[in-house]
């Protein structure tokens, strides 16, 4: 009969893939390369995978949030350049810096409402109330809801919104600018691919993907975002110059990403902004609709 090898105890295989461990047992599993001694993590050891090369001195965000802040374009370049290991992935990076600010907004933007110095209105204060919404309006007249140029759908829903007591309407105010701020980060994923694709067509003789273009705006967003982190800070220098470096910045890095003359950069700078703004200005109008009905 063949020789039949023996399975291998427990302890002595690889508990991820199922490698077979020679004795003496290595550390890490020869096959893929997980630790051969699993056991729960302790709390030192939760830290430390948090930490780890991420959040380090020295580590990937450091170094890729120096580059970002202090040369602009030059940590887009550096990734189309092909040198990414050092340094943290363009969407995370966005997504990490945009989440914090988000969050800042969220715990700084507070709605304080008050009529003639009391928290609540007087039984009559909003008997009339209009609402430009898109191409229509919607509103109060005399305590009855009135609404035009809006789909019934939409009128059906900021009736069930409006048509309520008077003293609720400061309420509804306050939950109305919550469920905005709730959507503001969904609607910066409609509006960042955007601007990716005005960026293309105003430079489309570079002949560079689609994908490059986010690339750039992804970084640039992420710088946007700490910018506006200062600006919720509410120190009038700093935020001062938050606001200056967001226009400046951007064209700087513009000139290293994509490069050519002051003059054609900066009429295909004040063309995207056209462009990203009637964007933006949409995108709000949506979110403002959404939030209001939904």
């Amino acid at each position: 009969m063949p020789d039949v090898a023996p399975a291998p105890a427990a302890g002595l295989a690889c508990l991820n893939c199922g490698q077979p461990f020679a004795a003496p047992r290595p550390k890490y599993c020869p096959a893929c390369g997980q630790e051969s001694n699993v056991k729960p993590p302790t709390l030192r050891e939760f830290a430390q995978q948090f930490g780890g090369s991420y959040i380090a001195v020295e580590g990937a965000l450091w170094r890729t949030l120096k580059l970002l802040l202090f040369k602009p374009g030059e940590i887009t370049h550096e990734y189309l350049a092909g040198r990414r290991r050092r340094y943290v992935l363009p969407l995370r990076l966005y997504l990490t810096i945009s989440v914090i600010v988000l969050l800042l907004i969220q715990a700084l933007a507070t709605v304080d409402i008050k009529f003639d110095g009391t928290e609540r209105p007087p039984p009559k204060q909003y008997q009339t109330l209009t609402l430009n919404v898109g191409f229509g309006r919607a509103g109060l007249k005399q305590g009855v809801f009135f609404c035009e140029g809006l789909p019934a759908w939409l009128c059906t829903r900021l009736k069930r919104r409006l048509d309520i007591e008077p003293a609720a309407i400061g309420e509804q105010v306050a939950a109305y600018s919550q469920r905005l701020l709730a959507h503001l980060g969904a609607a910066m994923f409609v509006l960042l691919p955007s601007f990716a694709l005005w960026l293309r067509l105003v430079y489309a003789s570079r002949r560079l993907q689609y994908t490059e273009h986010l690339v750039f705006a992804l970084h640039v967003h992420a710088f946007w975002f700490l910018m506006l982190g200062l600006v919720l800070c509410k120190w009038p220098f700093i935020s001062g110059l938050a606001a200056l470096a967001v226009p400046v910045y951007t064209l700087l890095a513009m000139r290293r990403v994509y490069g050519g003359r002051w003059w054609p950069r900066l009429l295909r700078a004040a063309l995207v902004s056209l462009l990203y703004g009637v964007t933006l200005a949409l995108a709000l109008s949506v979110l403002g609709i959404w939030a209001l009905v939904f």
